[in-house]
């Protein structure tokens, strides 16, 4: 089974057992989470939801992705400024799509 689910602004698309990376949740490693903004489940489309469609996942862990390198500079001006910045993360490990 496919859906596509919405969390955190953002779309994507899932099957049973695959593993996501989204933007962080507030739930602990190893709990469980359902989401509930289905957007499509099986060829079946919502308007914006597909209503009763709930999708089940295992919390794995929580991280920062890697660093990005953020440099900005005037030319001419001796401005330059450097900055970093690490996305924090949640994996979620997809169990069920109903």
């Amino acid at each position: 089974m496919n859906a596509i689910i919405e969390t955190g602004g953002k779309q994507y698309l899932v099957q049973e057992g695959s593993t996501i990376y989204i933007e962080k949740l507030d739930v602990d490693a190893n709990e469980k989470v359902v989401f509930d903004k289905i957007l499509m489940t099986n060829g079946v489309l919502g308007n914006p939801y597909v209503n009763g469609a709930i999708v089940e996942g295992i919390v794995i862990k929580h991280g920062k992705q890697k660093k990005i390198v953020v440099f900005k500079y005037k030319p001419k001006k001796k401005m330059r400024k450097k900055q970093g910045h690490r996305q924090p993360y949640t994996a979620v490990k997809i169990t069920k799509i109903a």
